[in-house]
């Protein structure tokens, strides 16, 4: 990681915490932790797949509850939103995501998930919090205590939101189309965290200005052809070779239509034809991943997929009414954009709190994330950023500077943050950047 903080007055002017404000909140989540991580251990062992989390979305809409807080459920099907007024002042938007993944957990942990569900597919798996997601909500809960404890010293209206279905892309989208921004306080500012397997200690913070993570679409084309017997090619339209050209061809897209300056992906992950190996099928089925940040972007890679596969067709000379026919899936999730300004304050402040060591500016990725549509719903009036935390524990960091052994990934069946680290990290810097944002008067 290349660690750069800014000087500016501007940026410095924003104070997140002062020391006193530091030494009492990371006492107080200190004192927190056996709590925490008692309901982190809950949480871990009990995954709920996308807009399936009804046990958990109880549990913590409870909690919530017995904090003080306004909590209205069900909202995007299993999203809550809790409230709190506490004076005049700015409206702080803080979210934490809640679904699991189907993944069947292998990290030895004593409390290890052995739940299993159906997703969408219809084959019965595994569930894992696989993403960290529990450590997402259980940092949330504690700075929700954090906030309460420290009422007084804040000013403005919380909005503290537990989403669905971040995994399957939509569970923001369905929040705010069922009233997210008129049924509840409008934010000013919107904060969240995602721990990370990072090559850096545990409790690292890491935040990226400008675009973080990519839009994410999901492309399918079917490729048609005329089908025969495998010893007399002559007498087909070969769906596979016709495939294997648009694969070939859309490896050009990145390389010769996208700007070098500006990062895009395009795989295809997934190609399916034929049931024999002397038979020459009439049809071929490919699945894309396609990765971009900017619209401008999206719609030209897009597009060039589409052009690509109708080229490739003509060229083998297939008619009209065999064209491919190119789907993208409309649940896209949009590129994550961390406002530049806001960005710069975060890392002022958490660098004064925490000590530059442990604050990092990072480069985007091509990872998708659905927290984007809160500030994409208004952006001329909400600045919203989503932060990194290291959860990569000690041994795994040593085993890769030492031994080159690489880090279990983010949606591995190994991934095991140091959950403690990242659940502390998470809720000192989510309250002190709210009381940051919202002094009192």
């Amino acid at each position: 990681m290349h660690r750069t903080f800014p000087t500016s007055l501007a940026a410095l002017a924003m104070v997140l915490a002062a020391p006193a404000q530091a030494d009492d909140l990371r006492s107080d989540v200190a004192a927190d932790m056996p709590e925490l991580m008692e309901l982190y251990r809950d949480l871990h062992a009990h995954p709920e797949l996308s807009f399936q989390e009804h046990k958990t979305a109880a549990k913590l809409a409870e909690r919530m509850r017995k904090l003080g807080f306004e909590v209205t459920e069900s909202v995007g099907k299993t999203g809550v939103v809790s409230v709190m007024k506490n004076g005049d002042g700015p409206t702080v938007l803080i979210r934490a995501d809640m679904d699991g993944l189907p993944v069947v957990e292998q990290t030895g942990l004593p409390f290890a998930s052995k739940e299993t569900a159906t997703p969408a597919s219809g084959v019965t798996t595994g569930v894992m919090h696989a993403c960290g997601h529990d450590t997402h909500m259980t940092g949330f809960i504690g700075a929700a205590q954090l906030l309460v404890d420290h009422k007084d010293e804040w000013q403005g209206t919380l909005v503290m939101i537990l989403q669905p279905a971040e995994e399957a892309g939509g569970g923001a989208r369905a929040m705010l189309a069922d009233g997210l921004y008129t049924r509840f306080p409008k934010p000013d500012y919107a904060l969240a965290f995602h721990d990370a397997a990072a090559p850096a200690p545990a409790g690292t913070i890491g935040i990226t200005p400008g675009y973080a993570l990519a839009n994410v679409d999901s492309v399918n084309i079917q490729v048609k052809g005329i089908g025969g017997h495998g010893a007399y090619p002559h007498t087909t339209k070969d769906p596979i070779v016709l495939a294997s050209a648009i694969v070939m061809r859309l490896q050009t897209l990145v390389s010769r239509e996208l700007s070098p300056l500006d990062p895009g992906v395009v795989t295809v992950g997934s190609f399916l034809s034929g049931a024999k190996h002397n038979i020459i099928s009439d049809e071929a089925k490919l699945q894309l991943t396609v990765r971009s940040y900017s619209d401008e972007n999206r719609k030209l890679l897009l597009d060039g997929i589409a052009r690509i596969a109708r080229g490739e067709a003509i060229a083998a000379g297939l008619p009209d009414e065999l064209m491919p026919v190119v789907e993208v899936q409309e649940d896209f999730t949009p590129s994550t954009y961390n406002d530049p300004d806001f960005t710069e304050q975060l890392l002022a402040g958490f660098g004064e709190r925490f000590g530059e060591g442990r604050v990092a500016t990072m480069p985007p990725v091509m990872g998708g994330e659905d927290f984007s549509e809160y500030r994409r719903a208004d952006p001329d009036h909400i600045k919203s950023a989503i932060f990194w935390i290291s959860g990569t524990p000690a041994p795994m960091l040593e085993a890769l500077e030492k031994d080159g052994k690489p880090l279990p990934s983010l949606h591995s069946p190994f991934w095991a943050p140091d959950a403690e680290k990242v659940i502390a990290t998470g809720a000192e810097a989510l309250a002190s950047a709210a009381m940051g944002l919202m002094p009192a008067g």
